[in-house]
This record gives structure tokens, C-alpha cells and sequence, in this order.
């Protein structure tokens, strides 16, 4: 019961704290706030004192924390003290390990991606193996972050359990640190473009980009194409300190803006720039989120930049991590960012959610209009709209479906191991891939899940539910149907789409993720577009003064 008591109380100080967090960032009835957490402290006491049976005074904590803060953003999220150790760790770019990527789907442990070089491909373990046990430890039942169990002091030895290709293996592996790279590729395109891929924000990431673009201007670079597509952000102060390798000193670059005031800080380049004359292409995409967005947004405002690709992802908020007792922490949504034209790319308003409780997108109709520093005329509220759009690479629906469900990793591993041999070839899909791939996912019976087909099966539980299902069982099916039918020809529709993404996935097994930016680099439609402006300083020049 003491044990009890003492697990009660720990949680009991989190939601103070959480309380006092919010009393000091918002103005509100302090009556309020406290009579709120003594009604919680109340029942949550009387709830673990008194059900009829045993509960885990943590989980409970937990759960009543993180579905309290699902009300608010994504990005409003609160960490027990493991969680901790790998939040602070994603921000430092390096960690002990295996050195791989892993997701958990279906109860299934899976490895999708080993990095070259390190413990897990050293110990041979592939891309597709599925791991059931850890040293004495099975995963089946296992629900807490199987990355934790992955993790240890440098060198220690772990015996990982795994399933290829239906049989069962095991390998002995020794941990190490591992170092994630936020450049983890540049290199000269020809004898005058440097070409970088930026792919995080962490701690290390403003001295690898200016190491690159050092080492790029000694072997010739004239000019330079800062690859964010797929970049999630992180650390803002990196972004503020990437524009600040191109721009001058004391120029403003982001400003967040917060009810607290506190949070309002206007974020200005600090150094003398590394080269404020090289011609300078962004790439961008639907995944470069946050600081990307910063780096991309600012370089557009101040027309420093010429911005290719399609449009980003539109996250405009700011998070801060706030420490609370027990080593346990809340990353807060504190204010909201903008560009130096005064824009907020923010796409979701979370504030304004629908009856589902969605939140709900800016309407095209509704950005508004700012000006760059020379006058350009750009949009808020729905992520940064390159200078130069590409159709070819947006993404699909269908091609977002096969992405999500996994069916083009599934199938990439299949793949694999029936042609062994690639090597550092790049992988052909041919026409009888192609059908043997529709066949995989009706094989396989891989769902879609379009948002229409996703919307239409709603529909079916919301009948089940209102006991109306056997009304309209035939029209429903028909419909559901339909459906199907068309996302089938939505595959054909897409085919080359969603074959580049076949390919992308099968150079990573073969070449690892440094073969596939050596790939992007000499036949990505961006890279190409990106370095025949950078050809043509008039065209350059133009798109920067209109």
C-alpha cells in the first residue's frame, strides 16, 4: 500500500506540475487550475484505492496524461522517464545501438532499415527480418518500446531472434555508438555543382553542412543544391544557424509568437555568413516539416534561394521540452513560428477541430498574401509552395496507400531475395514485376485504404452501430466495391509512380541509403530541375524579382 501511495503521489506532483506549466504560460483563474487538479488528485486516489481490482497506479498516470493532452497538437506530448532518454537522444544525433531502424505493425517487430556500417549489419541482419526475441526476452507479449531493449552500455552483447524468409535464425551482436548523420551524403553533380542532402536537425547539423559546402567550394563549386525532401526538422536554432551560412549577420530569420510573452523571440543571424554570393537552390517536399520549413521559408522570403519541388508539409508550431519531476518530461506547444515576411505555414488548425475532431485545414482561398524582400508575393497557412512546382513529384493517394500498408517494403523484400545479385546495379521493375506486384497485394490481402475506401468502411461500422447494417448491406457492398475497383485502376494510373518507389526501396536493400542518395543525385527529376536553374542565372535571377 505504501508502494501504492508513493506511485500516487509522484503522479499527483506530474499534474501539478503540468498545471503550474500551464498556469505560468496562460492567463487564467488560478481558482480554477487548482480546483480542476484537486478534483483529479481525488479521484484519481479514490479510483486506485477503491476498484475492485489491482491497479497500476502508473499506467493509469500515464494514460490520464496522454489522452488529456490528444485534446491539444501531435506535438503537445508527455514522457516517462524512458521516453525521456530517447526524446534527448533523437535531439543528439548519436546513442548506442544496433544501428537500425525498426517498427513495431500487426504485433509484428520488424527491421526496415540496417545502417551501413554498424552492429546490425555487420551481424548480417537485413531489411524485411522479423525479431520475436531479445536475449531471454519475448516479444510477442512485450508491449513496452522494444528500441529500449536494442540500447545498452557500448559493447555489451545482445542475442537477437529473428525470422527470414519463414525460418528461424539467431545472431549474437555487440552494441556501439552510432552516429546519425545529419548530412549523411554530399558530392560534386559536375565540375561546378555541390550537391547536399540535409537530412536532420540535430546538434551536429550546422557543422556538417558547413564542413560540406567547405569541402564542395574546394573541389570547384560554383554553385549549391541544399536537398530537404524528407527532412522532419528539429533543433530551430540549426535553422536559424544553416540561413546564417548564406545570409548576413543580424538578419531576422524567424519570429515565434506565443500568448505568453516570454515565448515572442525574434531569432536573428549571430555570425558572419560562409558565402553570401553562391547561387542557391532549395529542394522540398511533402515531408520537410519545421525547421526545413524554416530553412526553406526564410531563404525564399529573403531571396536567397530559388525553391524547387512540391509543397511542405505546413508545420508552423513551436515545441519547447520542460522538465518535471521524477525524470519525467512534457515537450509543450509554446508559439507559433514565422517567416521573415511574416507568414505562418502552419497547415492544421487545432484549435478549430470538426465534429470528428480532426483539425481542419486552411482553405486555399483563405492564406494570405505577404512579400518577399524583393517583392515576391508568397502565401501563409498551408506549408512553403516552391518557386518552381513540380507535378512529378507529388505524391498520390494510392501511392501514400501502398506506402502506409507496407506493400511496397513487403514486396521489396521478396524481391530481394529472388535476385541476389543486383549488386551496385540499379534495379529494373519490369512488366511481368509489375503484374506479379498487384497479384502480391490481393495475395496478401493488403488494404488499401484510400481515404474514400477508408471513409466508405466507416460507414459500415457507424450502421452496426445505429443496427441499420442488414438495411443497407447490398448498397454497402456495392459501393465498397466500387471502390476497390477504382483504386485497382488507380494502380495502373500511377504505375511509374509507384514503381520509382519500388526502385527507391530496392536500392536501400542493395546499395544502402548512400546508394540511394547517389541515385537521387543523377536522376532525381528535382535535382535535375534544381541544377538547370542553377545553369541559367538569368532564369535565376528572374524568378528572384518577380
Amino acid at each position: 500500500m505504501n508502494l501504492l501511495k508513493n506511485k500516487i503521489l509522484v503522479g499527483i506532483i506530474a499534474v501539478s506540475t503540468l498545471g503550474l506549466v500551464a498556469f505560468s504560460t496562460i492567463k487564467e483563474d488560478y481558482f480554477e487550475i487548482t480546483k480542476q487538479i484537486e478534483i483529479f488528485t481525488t479521484l484519481y486516489k479514490t479510483v486506485s484505492t477503491n476498484y475492485v481490482d489491482q491497479t497500476n497506479p502508473t499506467d493509469l498516470m500515464n494514460k490520464a496524461i496522454k489522452n488529456m493532452l490528444t485534446e491539444l497538437d501531435p506535438y503537445t506530448v508527455y514522457f516517462n522517464e524512458q521516453e525521456v532518454i530517447k526524446f534527448k537522444l533523437n535531439s543528439a544525433g548519436e546513442y548506442t545501438g544496433i544501428g537500425a531502424m525498426i517498427s513495431r505493425k500487426d504485433g509484428k517487430i520488424i527491421l526496415k532499415e540496417p545502417y551501413k556500417g554498424y552492429a546490425a549489419d555487420k551481424a548480417g541482419l537485413k531489411a524485411g527480418d522479423e525479431i520475436y526475441q531479445i536475449g531471454d526476452i519475448k516479444l510477442e507479449d512485450y508491449k513496452e518500446d522494444v528500441s529500449t531493449l536494442l540500447k545498452g552500455a557500448k559493447n555489451a552483447k545482445k542475442e537477437i531472434f529473428f525470422t527470414r524468409q519463414g525460418k528461424n535464425q539467431k545472431v549474437e551482436l555487440q552494441l556501439e555508438e552510432v552516429d546519425i548523420k545529419a548530412v549523411p551524403f554530399y558530392e560534386m553533380l559536375d565540375d561546378k555543382t555541390g550537391y547536399i542532402v540535409l537530412s536532420a536537425f540535430n546538434a551536429k547539423t550546422t557543422t556538417e553542412t558547413k564542413n560540406a559546402i567547405i569541402d564542395l567550394k574546394a573541389k570547384g563549386a560554383t554553385q549549391l543544391i541544399l536537398d530537404l525532401r524528407g527532412n522532419p526538422g528539429g533543433l530551430l536554432l540549426e535553422a536559424v544557424n544553416i540561413c546564417n551560412l548564406f545570409v548576413p549577420k543580424d538578419e531576422v530569420i524567424v519570429t515565434t509568437k506565443s500568448k505568453n510573452e516570454k515565448y515572442n523571440i525574434t531569432y536573428k543571424t549571430r555570425n558572419e555568413p560562409l558565402d553570401l554570393q553562391i547561387p542557391l537552390a532549395v529542394i522540398i517536399d511533402g515531408k520537410s516539416a519545421s525547421a526545413s520549413e524554416i530553412v526553406s521559408g526564410a531563404l525564399q522570403d529573403l531571396d536567397r534561394a530559388v525553391v524547387v519541388g512540391s509543397r511542405s508539409f505546413g508545420k508552423g508550431l513551436v515545441q519547447r521540452p520542460i522538465d518535471l519531476t521524477y525524470g519525467t518530461q512534457v515537450k509543450v506547444t509554446i508559439s507559433r513560428y514565422y517567416t521573415p515576411s511574416g507568414r505562418c505555414i502552419q497547415a492544421l488548425d487545432y484549435a478549430n477541430k470538426d465534429a470528428s475532431g480532426k483539425a481542419q485545414t486552411t482553405n486555399e482561398k483563405d492564406r494570405r498574401a505577404f512579400k518577399t524582400k524583393k517583392g515576391r508575393t508568397v502565401y501563409d497557412g498551408g506549408g512553403i509552395q516552391p518557386d518552381i512546382e513540380l507535378q512529378e513529384t507529388k505524391t498520390s493517394t494510392i501511392a501514400n496507400a501502398l506506402t502506409n500498408n507496407d506493400a511496397i517494403f513487403l514486396y521489396a523484400t521478396q524481391w530481394y531475395y529472388k535476385n541476389p545479385s543486383v549488386g551496385d546495379k540499379i534495379p529494373v521493375i519490369t512488366a511481368t514485376d509489375w503484374q506479379d506486384f498487384k497479384a502480391f497485394i490481393k495475395k496478401e490481402k493488403l488494404a488499401l485504404n484510400t481515404e474514400t475506401e477508408t471513409s466508405v468502411k466507416k460507414i459500415e461500422e457507424l450502421a452496426k452501430k445505429e443496427e441499420i447494417h442488414s438495411d443497407i448491406q447490398k448498397e454497402y457492398q456495392a459501393l465498397l466495391a466500387a471502390v476497390q475497383k477504382s483504386n485497382e485502376l488507380q494502380l495502373d494510373k500511377y504505375q511509374e509512380e509507384i514503381k520509382k518507389l519500388l526502385v527507391d526501396e530496392l536500392i536501400k536493400r542493395y546499395q544502402y541509403r548512400e546508394g540511394l542518395y547517389a541515385y537521387y543525385a543523377q536522376n532525381s527529376a528535382e535535382v535535375k530541375k534544381a541544377k538547370e536553374l542553377l545553369n541559367n542565372a538569368s532564369q535565376i535571377k528572374k524568378i528572384l524579382q518577380n
